[in-house]
This record gives C-alpha cells, structure tokens and sequence, in this order.
C-alpha cells in the first residue's frame, strides 16, 4: 500500500498503527474530532492530523480506510470512503492483518496490559532483539506508543472487547489477570472466558502462554491449551520505579514473556531493564503541584479493582490526605459494577464524582453519577457529584500542600490534572 487514511487517528492504538505504516513508507494522513497529546505526538513525527471529520478529509487516491471502533458507519469520512469504493477495515483488522507472518506476542488481561507491554518491549529491546511494539499509551521509555523494530518481532497489546483479540495470530499470547469488564458486550464473566479461552486454544503447540494459572477465572480455561504453559508468578520480585504490588506482577509477567520468546536473554539485562523503566502517561503518572502545593497524581483506572489497588499503592506512598476526582467510564460499567465500585474508594478521603463518560453509549437513566456517589458515601468515604470539570478544579483548589489530588478514568479526566499543575 502506497497510501492510508486513517479517520480518528488519535486513538491510541490507531496512532501508534500510522505510525508503523509512516515507518513502512506509506504516505499517511488522519482525522480525530479533537486535537489530544497524542495528535501532537503524530504531528512531531510527521503525520498531519485534521481536527474535525469531513469528507473532504479523505484522499480519493487512498487505498486503505482504517477507522476507530469510535467511529460509526455514517461518519462522513467513511460514507466518502464507500462511495469511491476504497476498502475499509476497523483498527483491529487491520492489526490482524499486521499481525500475520510476524513473531506476534499479544498482550491481554482485564488490568496491567498497558505496562506490561511497555516493560516487555523495553526488555526486549534492551535484550537486542529489536522487536516493533504497538502499545495502548505513551511509554516515557520511547516517547512514544510506538517502537520500530528491525525485526519479524511484533509486541501488540490485544483488547477483548468485542473479540478484538481473536482477530490476532501470536505464537506467545500474555494474560495478566481476568475479570468481568466491557459488561454492554460481555452479558457474563462466563462470555468474556469464552473469548479468552477461544484465544487460548489459537495459540499453536510450539507457541507460548504466560499467565498466572492459579487466577480461578484462568485456570479452567487452559485445558484448551496446545501450547506450553508458563507461570510469571514464578519470577522474582524486581526493583522497580513504579509503585504497587499490581506493578510488582506486571514486571514478573513481562519479564516471563521475555524469557519466553528470547531465551537468550539475561538476568542483568532483565533486572537492569526493569528497574530503569519510567512507566507510560497516564499510568499513575505523576503531574506536578498545584498552587497550594498539593501533588497531583493521574491514573487511567476505570474498573473497579485498578481504582481500588491504585488508591491502595497512593496510601502506601502519601501521609496526608487523598482526594480523587473520578471520571467513570460508560453507563453500563457503572451501573453493572456498582457494588464493587461502592467499596473501591476506600483509601481515599474525598470522591468527587465527574458525569459519566458515555463513549459508545445512550444514558438510559438507569445510572448517573449522582448514585454512584451516593453509594460511595454510604461505606463512609466521603463522595459527592459535580457536574463538570470546571465544578471540580473549583473544589479542588483549596487542597493543601502535604495532601495529594488523583484524577482517574479512560476519558479526559486528565485534563483537570494538566490544568491544576500549570505553571
């Protein structure tokens, strides 16, 4: 292919695919509907990105559409894309198709994904073995979600929603952990097993799965297994920047991937590796002060269970209080994983609650976050529910030096972070 259009290139995973396809050499041009870190990042690297999709944006020479599962069949660019009968393939085809003929390790779980990819790519390119890696954030290591490699080796990081990862080919397939997620797909932990087991039974006998094969919602999957089992909890402990014993297990299943698919590979480049890795944007990255000298914190965290171990790490590290500003991440998660979203907050000393990020949803009005607040409050942490970020940097800026402000979710939360640290 001499020419892709890529319409919402600021999708994280779209925007490290444009850049393998720049690297490739072909010519790449994109759209998002707003301008976001990451188009910047493509804009550095040579990549203009239109804010605002039209048709026009759509190059009628183009042989390739690839769009973002954010983006609808009537978008204007994709209804251009059909009526000058240029093939159109979503993200993951597409990665599906890259995927294919390469040493492809894929990287998937419900939580760690992100780093555990980051780490594994540094660890292997630290190991000499010149892997390319597409990867869900900004690794601090690289500069960016996307490594060049010189080599047939390919580190993607694979999502299940809507059996995305089932449109992969590895020969090594990582599974961190599992638990019930993407609930508006997945009617029951029992479907979403399904899908991991199907990826599981894919992976070829000579091929490699890096799990931990005591998680109870792991285990009765892998009969299903052709390929050889191997057990990260097994690794030793390392040294490491990042907080967390979540991180402490992201490092061990990283650094089995790597002994897996690079058996060359020593301890001290392993050790060395992990304990230099910086950690990705946001992924309890670490903003600056406010004013008042509070730190402020931000962290991608959207299910329960990363909120809850994130905060718990916060605790461990900070001695004053802990003020989180939660932006909650769909209507069906929300309301699917209230209870356990109700007792998530515990480590911190206020909750302030954003509206919830819709995405791909319509608001039922079964949920809001007007009851998640309430529900948060009734375990006795303090919560309350504010309707915008504007409302929120107003109740955040009399926190005090020796306190510590989190912003949390997969939408825009950041922004609030980037706003209260400002110089």
């Amino acid at each position: 292919m001499k020419k892709v259009h890529f319409v919402g290139i600021g999708g994280i995973g779209m925007s490290a695919l444009a850049q393998y396809f720049k690297d490739q050499g072909v010519w790449v041009t994109g759209s998002d509907r707003d301008a976001s870190p990451v188009t910047e990042l493509l804009e550095k690297k040579g990549i203009h990105v239109v804010i605002g999709q039209k048709d026009e944006n759509v190059p009628t020479d183009a042989e390739m559409v690839v769009y973002s599962d954010a983006v609808p069949e009537d978008n204007p660019e994709r209804v251009r894309a059909k009526e000058f009968d240029i093939k159109q393939l979503s993200y993951f085809e597409m990665l599906g198709e890259v995927s294919k003929g390469k040493r492809t390790i894929a990287v998937a779980g419900t939580h760690g994904k992100t780093t555990v990819t980051g780490m594994l790519a540094k660890l292997l390119q630290d190991a000499g073995a010149s892997p390319t890696a597409i990867i869900g954030s900004i690794v601090k290591d690289f500069g960016s979600n996307y490594l060049a490699g010189d080599t047939n080796l390919l580190i993607v990081e694979a999502c299940e929603y809507r059996d995305h990862l089932l449109e992969l080919s590895p020969e090594a397939l990582v599974i961190t952990n599992l638990e019930w997620d993407h609930t508006d797909y997945f009617p029951s932990l029992a479907a979403l097993q399904e899908t991991f087991r199907k990826a599981i039974e894919r992976v070829p006998a000579s091929g490699t799965i890096v799990t931990d094969p005591h998680n109870a919602n792991i285990a009765p999957l892998l009969a299903a297994a052709k390929a050889s089992i191997v057990d990260y909890t097994k690794e030793p402990a390392y040294k490491l920047r990042l907080p967390g014993e979540f991180n402490a297990m992201n490092a061990r299943a990283a650094a089995a991937a790597a002994r897996a698919s690079h058996p060359s590979i020593e301890n001290t480049t392993i050790y060395g590796s992990i304990s230099a890795f910086q950690g990705t944007w946001r992924r309890f990255e670490y903003k600056g002060k406010t004013k008042n000298g509070a730190d402020v914190y931000d962290d991608y965290a959207h299910h329960p269970t990363a909120v809850k171990e994130t905060l718990k790490a916060l605790r461990a590290k900070m001695k004053g209080k802990i003020i989180v500003a939660f932006h909650p991440h769909l209507y069906s998660r929300t309301r699917d994983l209230l209870d356990e979203f109700a007792v998530a907050f515990s480590d911190a000393d206020r909750v302030l609650i954003a509206p919830i990020y819709a995405a791909r949803e319509a608001d039922d009005g079964s949920i809001s976050s007007e009851i998640l607040a309430e529900r948060i409050h009734t375990t006795g942490t303090d919560a309350m529910a504010l309707g915008s970020f504007d409302a929120i940097k107003r109740a955040l800026a009399d926190v005090s030096e020796g306190d510590v402000i989190m912003t949390m979710g997969a939408g825009d939360i950041y922004k609030v972070a980037d706003a209260l640290t400002q110089k």
